[in-house]
C-alpha cells in the first residue's frame, strides 16, 4: 500500500531522480533510512519501475511522432501486441476498445523509418489494418503525473 510519504518521495523523485536519500530525507523531515527503506519497497513492489532521464527526443534524431491505430484478429492480439512492444521505436502500446484493438505510439527519425515499420506491422499474421496519425507538434508529453 502506497500512503502519503511514499507519495512525497515519489514526487520529489519525478522532479529529479539524481537526488540522493540524504537529499530526499532532508526535504521531508526524515531519516536518510526510511528514505532507503520507502524506496526499496517501491521498487519491490514495482511501483517504481527505474530511474530514467527525460529526453528531448526531437534533439536525439527522432522528429516523427506516430500514433498507429490497428485492427487485428480477437484471437492474436495478445500476441500482436508484445510484437509490437519488441520494437525499438515503439513508446506504448495499448490494448483499446473502439475502431482500432490497439494503439501504437512510435517515433522514428524520418519518412522512410516509419514507412519501413508501418509494413512491418502488416506483415505481422492477424494484422488487418493499421491506420496512421503524424504529429504535427508535440504540445506535451510528459507521463510525469501528480502523485
Amino acid at each position: 500500500m502506497v500512503d502519503e510519504l511514499d507519495r512525497k518521495i515519489i514526487s520529489i523523485l519525478q522532479k529529479d531522480a539524481r537526488l540522493s536519500y540524504r537529499e530526499i530525507a532532508k526535504k521531508l523531515g526524515i531519516a536518510v533510512g526510511t528514505v532507503y527503506n520507502r524506496l526499496k519497497k517501491l521498487e519491490e513492489e514495482k511501483v517504481i519501475l527505474g530511474f530514467t532521464p527525460k529526453l528531448d527526443y526531437s534533439k536525439l534524431g527522432y522528429d516523427l511522432t506516430t500514433i498507429i491505430g490497428v485492427r487485428a484478429q480477437g484471437k492474436r492480439i495478445i500476441e500482436i501486441e508484445r510484437e509490437i512492444s519488441k520494437d525499438p521505436h515503439v513508446a506504448c502500446v495499448y490494448d483499446v476498445t473502439g475502431e482500432y484493438d490497439i494503439i501504437v505510439i512510435a517515433k522514428f527519425r524520418g519518412r522512410e523509418d516509419m514507412n519501413k515499420f508501418v509494413k512491418k506491422l502488416l506483415r505481422i499474421d492477424g494484422v488487418e489494418k493499421t491506420y496512421t496519425h503524424v504529429a504535427m507538434e508535440v504540445v506535451k508529453e510528459d507521463f510525469t503525473l501528480e502523485v
